[in-house]
């Protein structure tokens, strides 16, 4: 992430800019790419296995999409380290953040709107809950996805900051609206109980449209964590014309923290995270 506002900077200042940042900042993004790789691997490839040996392909399909897109994530994070020292690799992970900025949304936007679709509108969720219709719409998303990556190598090589800012703070727009429209609609039926319901039915209602809406608060939350500080400093980047070292590094630090609430979420859901913290 870095890598790229250097590239982007004015040609006056992106000379200096590439040897004033070499210290102190390269180590700290080393260190939250080290940590982005060394837990993040091993717990998205953890969330995988569970999904195909105990959950079940379908019924957590688009989880197992996230993880794989997370996993690949994690490993454009080693890359991320190498072209630290190594020049010729910057344009690897900056070609691969289509994949973090749009596959990782589009998956999570898919498990809010399945959530949604199960508590808002469960006839047409069961209509569309066998096994093909989520990987129609999964092959869709990594098209999707596979197209937000041209269009981060066609910015790179245009070296244009306000074009790839504009890009992916639209995107983030869309999600966040998206996400935010189904948590609306899950409070709102949560608000409401059915008529005419047995007290044990109505409470086993509320309880699955309250989890609902918890994941989908969750996802929401974790997006905003991952987007908004990389999104702003974008802004002020391009505003200022000066790149903003220590704004990326934080970014960068929420980014890589915020992407262990999916899998924790579904570790806690699942009750491994339990036996993982006692054992």
């Amino acid at each position: 992430m870095n890598n790229f506002t250097v590239n982007f900077t004015i040609p006056e200042t992106s000379t200096n800019c590439t040897t004033q940042c070499i210290g102190l900042m390269d180590c700290v993004e080393i260190g939250v790419y080290s940590i982005s790789f060394l837990f993040g691997f091993p717990t998205h490839a953890y969330v995988i296995w569970l999904i195909v040996k105990e959950s079940g392909v379908t019924t957590e399909f688009f989880n197992l999409n996230l993880s794989v897109c997370e996993i690949i994530n994690r490993l454009n994070s080693l890359v991320s380290i190498l072209s630290i020292c190594f020049a010729n690799l910057t344009i690897i992970p900056l070609v691969l953040q289509g994949l973090v900025f749009t596959g990782c949304s589009l998956f999570q936007s898919l498990i809010c709107v399945e959530r949604y679709l199960a508590v808002v509108h469960p006839i047409t969720f069961l209509k569309f809950k066998p096994l093909r219709y989520r990987v129609i719409c999964s092959v869709v998303c990594w098209i999707i996805t596979l197209g937000s990556c041209l269009c981060c190598m066609l910015i790179v090589l245009s070296l244009k900051i306000h074009a790839y800012t504009w890009f992916f703070s639209q995107q983030f727009l869309l999600f966040f609206s998206i996400q935010l429209f189904c948590l609306v609609a899950v409070l709102r039926a949560l608000k409401q109980s059915g008529p005419g319901k047995r007290l044990r039915e109505r409470n086993e209602e509320n309880h699955m449209k309250r989890r609902a809406f918890y994941i989908i608060l969750i996802t929401t939350g974790s997006m905003t964590i991952m987007h908004v500080p990389f999104t702003i400093t974008g802004f002020l980047t391009f505003l200022t014309r000066q790149n903003i070292h220590v704004l990326w590094n934080i970014g960068l630090t929420f980014y890589v923290l915020a992407g262990f609430v999916q899998p924790v979420l579904y570790l806690h859901r699942t009750g491994k995270f339990s036996y993982l913290c006692y054992s």
